[in-house]
């Protein structure tokens, strides 16, 4: 397996776009949902939250559900 010394000098040599790409991917990898129960609806919770608002907030708008079942057919 390669270490990950080499792996980040390989990384070096990406575009910085893709380097970000990766950075990303590798931080989310660490922040995995966690089987816990409690977690999962706490943080659902706040997700449901966020959304909330944007809507109230008229930032974020819905799609019907009509339109969403289609995109989904197709």
């Amino acid at each position: 397996m390669t270490s990950p010394g080499d792996l980040f000098e390989a990384a070096l040599t990406l575009p910085e776009s893709e380097r970000a790409e990766l950075a990303h991917r590798l931080i989310v990898s660490l922040d995995e949902p966690s089987d816990d129960p409690a977690m999962v609806a706490e943080e659902w919770t706040g997700e449901v939250g966020r959304r909330l608002a944007g809507i109230e907030a008229g930032t974020t708008t819905g799609i019907p559900w009509a339109e969403v079942r289609e995109q989904l057919r197709s």
